[in-house]
């Protein structure tokens, strides 16, 4: 496990890597990147992955702390034996559509999702990722309550602060404002209500009175639109965007009841908690959801290539099929193609030979208390998560739950948080939880990370958070 940076070198290889800084700066417009990387700090730049260990141009290693973007469950030592599986399938059959057509690898990798998928959820679309399968089943989802005679219903509730992607109706459903805000207005009938985060709720309420306030403010927003203008609910079992916010005991079960009451479908999506990332198949299993429909991506293919997947219940794709249209109007020219299927098949393959759902389920308390164990720090005011999902909330004031300066929250991420992270090579989520107002710290690491992986980790960040009290505590501004 490598726990020292390799000083660059002038040489061949450092040249070309500040070409290709230059060229990047120049052509790649990237995802969510300040305009200040394409003039001043140029992108790092990663070549090469071994197990939780990435390696940029340079030849400094960093411990992937989020798996990519919460993806790549089996680590970066897998390439050549799904790549083998790759130009298999690309010999026999490099593309077709599942327009009206299907294939060998589209066939079974759909029977193996339904497999692995909680009862009663048997019918896969797929996809290249997760925007397109919360896309893919809003449409379903519209389809079914126009073939059942309800056409008003067109409404999609979602929680705030929650994150479904950044295509049309999936931003639409988003509740980061400032995600949707430049793009608006968008879909119509998007509503959102409360997350399940507690770190901010009354001291001395319980378990059981949060969750009624959360069922009980959920049931009023549906009476105020209407009922039978509602189509669909959108939760995550553990919502990323607010920081690994877990559902309270009896949650899932009084969504679950309140859909069948007024006829509303449910859809987990299982986007980042699909495949294992809980230690479940899908998180759903864990927290008591029983949705009418799921979505996925990522952890099926452990993104070595874009994949992803709608799951639903046949008697919502039969109420489809046997309305109206008699057809499911949505289709995407690289849904179920041959060589991403034939990949996430062997990645699941890899899974389940590795009993890498099992590691999770081992190492779990060990994570937990290795993160609780920096809750005692001075900065982290709140230690939440679960399975292989962490995130550290930072406060000046405990007392307070709040953070107050002398830095602003933003300016703190930005100029002294993140690039402490990177410098001491973690790589993870630094960010402003747009509900509280503090700095995040997320982890979700590979689901083969390490015990002694997981103690570098936390040694590392321990030490950037005594950093970041010394300069907040020296700040005079």
């Amino acid at each position: 496990m490598p726990t020292e940076t390799i000083a660059p070198e002038t040489s061949a290889a450092a040249r070309e890597s500040s070409e290709l800084q230059d060229l990047a700066q120049k052509h790649l417009l990237m995802h969510f990147t300040g305009a200040r990387t394409y003039t001043e700090a140029p992108p790092t730049i990663m070549v090469k992955g071994e197990g939780c260990w990435l390696e940029d141009e340079k030849g400094t290693r960093y411990l992937d702390a989020l798996a990519g973007l919460y993806c790549v469950q089996i680590g970066y030592s897998h390439g050549e034996e799904i790549g083998d599986a790759v130009k298999a399938q690309m010999s026999d059959l490099p593309y077709y559509s599942n327009w009206g057509y299907a294939h060998p690898p589209a066939v079974r990798l759909a029977a193996k999702v339904a497999e692995l998928a909680p009862d009663g959820l048997d019918r896969v679309f797929l996809t290249s990722g997760g925007a397109e399968s919360n896309e893919a089943a809003i449409k379903l989802i519209r389809q079914y309550h126009q073939a059942k005679g309800e056409g008003s219903r067109i409404k999609f509730l979602a929680r705030r602060n929650a994150y479904h992607g950044t295509s049309f109706a999936a931003l639409s459903i988003n509740g980061l404002t400032n995600f949707r805000k430049p793009f608006e207005p968008l879909m119509y009938g998007a509503r959102h209500f409360s997350n399940t985060n507690r770190y901010r709720r009354p001291i001395n309420e319980t378990e059981e009175q949060f969750t009624s306030f959360l069922l009980h403010e959920l049931e009023e927003l549906i009476h105020h639109e209407g009922p039978d203008t509602v189509a669909g609910i959108f939760i995550e079992p553990l919502q990323n965007a607010a920081g690994s916010v877990t559902p309270p005991r009896g949650y899932g079960e009084g969504v679950r009841a309140i859909c069948d009451k007024y006829g509303i479908l449910l859809v987990a999506d299982e986007v980042i908690t699909g495949f294992g990332r809980l230690g479940e198949w899908f998180g759903s299993t864990r927290f008591g959801i029983k949705p009418d429909i799921i979505t996925c991506a990522k952890g099926i293919s452990s993104a070595y290539v874009p994949l992803g997947a709608m799951i639903a219940s046949s008697d919502v794709v039969d109420t489809v099929l046997n309305g109206p249209a008699g057809i499911y109007m949505h289709g995407l020219t690289y849904g179920g193609n041959p060589t991403a299927c034939a990949a996430g098949l062997a990645n699941l393959a890899i899974m389940e030979r590795e009993d890498v759902l099992g590691s999770v389920r081992h190492n779990e308390d060990y994570f937990r208390a290795r993160m609780e164990e920096l809750g005692s720090l001075g900065l982290v005011g709140d230690v939440r998560g679960a399975g292989y999902h962490w995130t550290l909330e930072l406060a000046t004031d405990k007392e307070k739950r709040s953070w107050d300066g002398p830095i602003d929250a933003a300016a703190f991420v930005a100029n002294h948080l993140a690039p402490a992270l990177l410098s001491a090579g973690v790589l993870c989520r630094a960010a402003v939880d747009q509900q509280g107002g503090g700095p995040l710290i997320q982890f979700s690491p590979p689901l083969i990370i390490s015990r002694d992986e997981i103690d570098w980790l936390v040694s590392r960040v321990t030490g950037v958070l005594e950093e970041a009290c010394a300069v907040l505590g020296s700040n005079d501004s």
